[in-house]
């Protein structure tokens, strides 16, 4: 038996100082669409996602709540794992920083890079944002805040410190000799420039607080915040036992990340990497930010859009249709509700939704419910169409593999339009009178199509492509993606049950 190929894919461990929002489920989903969609391309994947549970932050946000910081993790972490359900998300793995297998990948991981020289003991003097958890300089201050916007506080404390200065060409280097290593694009020359600009040496322990991984031997150090959480993405492998699973996944294939912590996951994780002479990953992917009805989104302005709340009113594929496909990923996106609705209604109800009630109502009525085959001697529409359906696998899977995921839910709309035209063209319900066998030909046509759509949609919409794909007789064993094509065809005399509708309308009125 040949073992297939691993795929491994990471979004950020997310910070538990408050509640998941739209941008934690936007990533996650992202990873989790591409997930499945390596599963079903026969993949074996290792899809991982957790909670970064350290850092003056949490454990500010702890006292605040009058709770212990491990009481305050398990807490919001928690609400993370809920919203892996609600999103009905297949990740392999959830690791959280507190537990006991990451201290020890983490104090395994500094014992790497202090015996090799690279980290020093030393005093830090600088400017530090509690709420970015990132030490600025005087030069990247905006009206004396951190460039996100938060507030800083001057430090004094002893540190150890990591030599990043001694990095900056090899950085270089390494992004010249690897131009997929940062995307999209514009995000690689940002940190290009940044990093052209010079680097200095980073601060990776403090003394003022207690609540995060103890520096080896110096327990009264902790461990700087991005040094324990990049680290997750190693221990979730046990690398520290170099073990097989190690060996098999590593190095990630994608991390997926927001544009706002793309300098600590393409400067200072693969500085660190390269230190402890570990394999890179092979790909950062930065994505943008969701703002509210043309607004920044805020606590302050009672804007957050909270992803449980979409889920429940409109539907989960619904949202997780809409989220990739609405905004070109990598950019920064507005969430207008009416859109939202416009577009569900649209694209889910009318076309692919209409297409396949109206399809599948027509055999049940005219064929006594039996599935027709795909004919042998296509005639030119016929071919047309059969031939964009059997080339979207190849076109998809190379706009995924770039993380250019509205585009391929574009490509797989297209096919959808044109069946639409087909149908419209064929009329089916005149060639009941006139020509019945080329009715069922035209019918065998269009259900092959629709076939091969709700295959390529389960990583988008796995419920509701699972409906379509059970009211086709599609046998659980013939979804995957080899299936696809000249391959698998519509499996002909299969009886099919009364059809039911697998996209709702909304109304505005109606979704309030």
């Amino acid at each position: 038996m040949t073992m297939k190929k691993p795929y491994y894919l990471t979004t950020p461990i997310y910070y538990v100082n408050d509640k998941p929002h739209i941008g934690h489920a936007y990533t996650t989903l992202a990873c989790d669409v591409l997930a499945r969609f390596k599963r079903l391309d026969g993949y074996s994947v290792k899809f991982l996602t957790g909670t970064d549970e350290h850092g003056q932050k949490v454990q500010a946000a702890a006292e605040k709540a009058g709770v212990s910081p491990q009481e305050f993790t398990d807490t919001v972490s928690q609400n993370f794992r809920d919203l892996l359900v609600v999103m009905n998300f297949s990740n392999d793995q959830f690791i959280r920083t507190t537990e006991p297998r990451h201290y020890k990948s983490c104090q395994a991981i500094w014992k790497r890079l202090l015996d090799k020289g690279f980290i020093t003991l030393g005093k830090y003097e600088g400017w530090y944002s509690v709420r970015d958890e990132a030490f600025f300089t005087e030069t990247e201050l905006v009206d004396g805040k951190a460039p996100t916007g938060a507030p800083v506080s001057w430090v004094e404390e002893p540190s150890y410190f990591f030599n990043l200065s001694e990095w900056q060409q090899p950085l270089l280097d390494y992004y010249e000799a690897n131009p997929d290593f940062i995307a999209p694009e514009s995000k690689r020359k940002e940190v290009i420039s940044f990093v052209s600009g010079g680097l200095k040496d980073l601060s990776v322990s403090r003394t003022t607080f207690d609540w995060g991984v103890p520096v080896p031997g110096h327990p009264e150090h902790i461990m700087y915040v991005w040094l324990d959480a990049l680290t997750n993405y190693i221990t979730a492998l046990d690398w520290q036992e170099q073990g097989a699973e190690f060996d098999r996944f590593w190095p990630a294939d994608l991390h997926l990340v927001g544009k706002d912590i793309l300098r600590f996951h393409a400067v200072y994780w693969p500085a660190f990497l390269m230190a402890a002479e570990l394999p890179l990953p092979k790909r950062v992917f930065a994505h943008g930010w969701w703002t509210n009805e043309g607004q920044k989104i805020s606590k302050s302005l009672g804007n957050v859009i909270d992803p449980l709340r979409l889920v429940d009113e409109f539907g989960c594929d619904q949202t997780r249709y809409f989220l990739l496909r609405e905004v070109p990923f990598g950019r920064d996106g507005d969430f207008v509700r009416s859109s939202f609705i416009q577009r569900i209604n649209s694209d889910l109800a009318n076309d692919i939704g209409n297409l396949s009630q109206r399809t599948l109502s027509f055999v049940f009525k005219n064929l006594e419910g039996i599935l027709p085959a795909v004919p042998k001697a296509l005639q030119h529409e016929d071919k047309q169409l059969i031939v964009a359906a059997d080339g979207l696998l190849d076109t998809v899977r190379t706009s995924f593999d770039q993380q250019a995921f509205h585009e391929g839910l574009k490509q797989i709309w297209e096919v959808v339009a044109a069946a639409n035209r087909y149908i419209d063209q064929m009329a089916p319900w005149a060639l009941r009178k006139t020509d019945p066998n080329r009715m069922a030909d035209v019918l065998g046509v269009l259900l092959e199509t629709i076939r091969q759509v709700a295959i390529l949609l389960q990583p988008i919409m796995p419920n509701s492509a699972e409906q379509l794909l059970d009211q086709l007789k599609v046998k659980s064993d013939e979804r995957n993606f080899d299936s696809l094509g000249g391959a698998g065809r519509l499996i002909a005399g299969r009886k099919i049950d009364k059809p039911s509708g697998v996209f709702p309308r909304f109304s505005e009125d109606e979704a309030s």
